[in-house]
C-alpha cells in the first residue's frame, strides 16, 4: 500500500512540474520571425545543409575514406574515390572524393558524418531552405556542397 501511495505522489509531482513548464510558456510573449524579410537567427549548434571544407591551400579536405558514409544511419551519402596525381592535385591525401552526393530526402541531420570525419572535411552549415517540388533536386552533389576557394559558402549554406 505504501508503494502505491509513493507512486501516486511521484506521478503527481511529475505532472505538476510538466504543467508548470506549460503554463509558464503560455504566459510569455510570442516571438514571430519575419522571414524572408529579415535574416533568420540560428543557434550556434544548428545543423543545416552540409559544407565540404577546404584547407588553407584551397585543396579539398576530403580524402575519400568513406567513414562518413559508413557512419550514416540513413545511408544517404554516396562517395566514389579517385587517386590524386602529381599533375592534378585535388586534396592533400593520396585520394580524393571524385563523387560526393548527399540525398537530403533521406538525411536526418544527426551529425554522425561530421563526427566520423578524421580530416574535418564535412561540417554542418546554416542552410535550411530545402523545400522543393522535385525529389531529384534533393540530391546535392559535391559542387553544391564544396566551400568556395575564397572561404565563401555555397549558396544553400549561407546563414
Amino acid at each position: 500500500m505504501a508503494s502505491l501511495l509513493w507512486e501516486i505522489g511521484e506521478s503527481t509531482v511529475a505532472l505538476v512540474k510538466g504543467f508548470a513548464v506549460t503554463f509558464k510558456n503560455m504566459l510569455r510573449k510570442t516571438v514571430t520571425e519575419n522571414y524572408p524579410h529579415q535574416p533568420v537567427n540560428f543557434q550556434p549548434r544548428y545543423r543545416g545543409i552540409h559544407v565540404l571544407q577546404r584547407d588553407e591551400d584551397g585543396l579539398e579536405k576530403c580524402v575519400g575514406c568513406f567513414l562518413c558514409a559508413a557512419a550514416c544511419p540513413a545511408n544517404c551519402i554516396y562517395i566514389e574515390a579517385a587517386e590524386n596525381t602529381d599533375a592534378e592535385r585535388i586534396s592533400a591525401g593520396e585520394r580524393y572524393a571524385k563523387v560526393y552526393n548527399i540525398d537530403y530526402s533521406r538525411c536526418i541531420f544527426c551529425g554522425y558524418c561530421v563526427e566520423a570525419c578524421p580530416t574535418d572535411a564535412i561540417t554542418h552549415g546554416h542552410g535550411f531552405e530545402l523545400a522543393t517540388y522535385d525529389i531529384n533536386s534533393l540530391v546535392y552533389r559535391k559542387e553544391q556542397l564544396l566551400e568556395k576557394v575564397g572561404g565563401e559558402m555555397p549558396p544553400g549554406a549561407r546563414s
